[in-house]
């Protein structure tokens, strides 16, 4: 690999912390600690992105480049450092957070001259680990590694993942925070993105008055990653606000097309570039249900279960408002964009909508019949991606009953078949009003509904079968997760098996990692 063009922008523009301390602490009026990984003796390649190496301009793996992925003996040129933000956790500030268990090596550049930030996660502790040790096991590095990957391909905004590597040691972790740690192993993931800036990189700068600092931030993110804003003075900070703001609702609505709840909705893992970013206790849909959250820790109140996501990204839009007001300095406008949004989100989610539904455009009435559905998918207990998989297959002639046993997670009676003709029905007349032909049509939902999602039960039993030396699995999903629109893995296609009902990692999880 490539090393030689990696720089660190980040530290030339920005105050840092250059003692190399990781003892946990408060690091006023700075915005990165210089760190130095704790290096691992025994490290062991599990996966590696080659496709996404030769993109960014690392080029291809070499076996010597183990030391990297696992930072291990870094070349001179690299000054290795963790970035300071703020945050609200669960609605409540939370003060200074920071990277805990993410290092950044800084920038590599690809031959065309675009910049990706790369970063270590798990590496080692940090001024900002928040009294843990900056490890990350085997469990939570393959979750991150492939469902980052698995979001990319389905075309959604996301960080990547380069790298998978066990350290060779054990990392004692409590998976259910409920008094009962156990040893797993340790692992490091390499992730990258454009930029890993968040809303609590803005947050902490704003709440310690600094506003000059905060100005240059924001400068320095139009600049670097909003080539689009051309604006100068105070115009510019509000088309930032504005676009930021967009860039999150079209996040949100992409969410919604394929079912992902995140768990985690902090504004700590809120991307300033609208990517989705730390991936914790996060879950695909199985039965539709807009009050599911996939996290442990969010119970009982569910803040951030699948139906509440838009919401709870307007709230931390607003956060993102009172950190940015000193540059802009308008409440009125502010508020417009903040109210803005909603209608902003529901104009991209039921566009998306429609096209699931292979309609060309959004009608007067869709609202109602959008409404009917979800009624419908809760009622009969439809699993969300199934669900519009047999809808595109569905013919004149096919049973109704072969339908409803694919993708419900109920017994089935004559009633709830009724229920399902019916809406079948709306939809065919629905469908008639369209404008496109049927073929059309179906090619609309094809390349808008996924035939394969990354659910948690596969990744479960891909992680037990890593723990045992065993790739089989993991190497089919990853070719499944590369080719969503295409039904590769039949056996993947199907509903969360019942034996996973309860299990722990199969549906909710916790923070713990």
């Amino acid at each position: 690999m490539n090393l030689q063009n990696i720089t660190q922008q980040y530290l030339k523009f920005f105050p840092g912390d250059f003692s190399g301390n990781t003892r946990q602490r408060q690091t006023p009026k700075v915005l990165f600690s210089s760190v130095k990984p704790v290096g691992f003796n025994n490290p062991e390649l599990i996966l590696f992105n080659g496709k996404l190496s030769e993109e960014i301009g690392l080029g291809t793996f070499e076996e010597n480049d183990l030391n990297f992925l696992v930072a291990n003996d870094l070349p001179e040129n690299i000054v290795s450092y963790a970035t300071a933000y703020a945050g609200h956790q669960f609605g409540n500030w939370a003060g200074q957070l920071g990277d805990g268990r993410a290092i950044f090596a800084g920038e590599i550049a690809n031959r065309e001259g675009k910049t990706t930030e790369i970063q270590w996660k798990g590496a080692g502790a940090t001024p900002y680990s928040r009294s843990a040790d900056g490890r990350a096991v085997l469990r939570s590095s393959v979750r991150e590694y492939m469902m980052s990957e698995a979001m990319f391909h389905l075309g959604i905004p996301t960080t990547r993942a380069l790298s998978l590597a066990l350290t060779g040691e054990n990392v004692i972790r409590d998976m259910m925070y409920d008094g009962n740690p156990k040893a797993e192993k340790g692992a490091v993931v390499i992730r990258t993105a454009e930029s890993f800036l968040r809303f609590g990189h803005f947050e902490l700068i704003s709440s310690q008055k600094e506003t000059e600092l905060l100005k240059k931030l924001t400068d320095f993110t139009v600049e670097n990653y909003f080539p689009e804003i051309k604006s100068g003075g105070i115009q510019k900070y509000r088309d930032f606000f504005t676009t930021v703001c967009k860039k999150t609702a079209e996040l949100m609505s992409e969410w919604f097309r394929v079912g992902f709840v995140h768990g985690v909705m902090n504004t700590d893992n809120m991307s300033i570039l609208g990517l989705t970013i730390d991936y914790g206790p996060f879950s695909m849909l199985d039965e539709y249900d807009l009050n599911f959250t996939s996290n442990t820790t969010d119970l009982p109140g569910r803040r951030y279960a699948f139906g509440k996501q838009p919401q709870v990204s307007q709230w931390n839009l607003w956060q993102l408002a009172n950190a940015l007001f000193p540059l802009i300095d308008d409440t009125k406008f502010l508020e417009q964009t903040l109210d803005e949004y909603s209608s902003y989100f529901w104009e991209q989610h039921d566009g998306m909508m429609a096209a699931k539904f292979g309609f060309d455009k959004v009608m007067e009435g869709d609202d109602v019949f959008f409404t009917d559905w979800q009624k419908l998918m809760v009622a009969l207990k439809l699993d969300y991606t199934l669900f519009f998989t047999e809808l595109e297959r569905l013919e004149q002639d096919t049973a109704r009953e072969s339908f409803f046993d694919k993708v419900s997670y109920m017994a089935r009676t004559p009633e709830l078949i009724q229920e399902l003709e019916n809406f079948i029905k709306k939809y065919n007349e629905r469908k008639n009003l369209n404008s496109i032909s049927p073929e059309a049509s179906k090619a609309l939902m094809k390349k808008t509904n996924p035939c394969f999602l990354l659910r948690n039960y596969l990744l479960y039993e891909a992680i037990e079968e890593l723990n045992l030396g065993k790739k089989d699995l993991m190497g089919k999903l990853l070719h499944a997760l590369q080719n969503p629109y295409q039904e590769i893995y039949p056996e993947f296609s199907v509903k969360r098996p019942s034996t996973y009902e309860g299990v722990s990692g199969c549906s909710m999880l916790s923070c713990s990692s």
